[in-house]
Parts: C-alpha cells; structure tokens; sequence
C-alpha cells in the first residue's frame, strides 16, 4: 500500500486531506510542523506528501529543502497545499524540489487530479 504524509499545523486540514488521501487507497501518517515530518521521514519515506507552507518549527519550504537533501529524499512526490498563491513562492516551491501545488481550500477531486497528474493513482 502506498504511503502519504499529510504536513500541517492544522489539525483540522490534516483530518480532511487523511479522509481524502484513505480514500485514494493511501495509508496516511501526520506531522504538525517540518521538523516532525522530516523526522517521520528519516524513519520511513513515503510515497507522497502533502505538504503546507506556513508552520510553526520549521515551515513547508525549508522542510522540502532539508527533504531533498535526505537520503531517499527524492522519492516522494511532494504537493503543497497552500494559501501561498504569489507567483515567486509557486516558482520557490518549484525549484525547490515541488512536484505540484495546490491552493487552499482544496477538495478530494483536486488531490486526486493532481496525484493522477503525477502517477500516483
């Protein structure tokens, strides 16, 4: 079973985007913050992440930086899910080893949009 890991510091958007991502056939772990997901990480990679920009600890991006930099950090296919919509941040997101980004509020048919544009359903 494929594997997805939902970051962010709300728990309300980590309850909604599990639902969607189990209904996809994902087995779904949760992180608060980047620090907590790059630890979850290091202890088994996944095979996705969605991931927020704007956390406490240590935020979205340089969680994605500090990913890519991981043994394995490849792999996963990461999608923000943000309210971040300026056009540098998107590009940021990008060049810093994003696969797609997804605004804020998002639904099932979105996630699952974007995890059939990157091969994972």
């Amino acid at each position: 079973m494929k594997t997805c890991l939902v970051v962010d510091d709300s728990r309300v958007i980590r309850k909604v985007a599990r639902k969607i991502v189990e209904s996809l056939g994902f087995a779904c772990e949760e992180a608060g913050d980047g620090q907590e997901a790059l630890d979850q990480c290091r202890k088994h990679m996944p095979d996705a992440i969605l991931l927020d920009w704007n956390m406490p600890v240590m935020n979205g991006l340089e969680f994605l930086v500090a990913l890519r930099a991981e043994e394995n950090g490849k792999k996963p296919v990461v999608i923000f899910c943000t309210t971040e919509n300026d056009m540098s941040n998107i590009t940021q997101a990008l060049r810093a080893g994003a696969d797609e980004y997804v605004m804020k509020p998002f639904d099932g048919e979105i996630i699952e949009s974007k995890f059939a544009e990157v091969g994972l359903v």
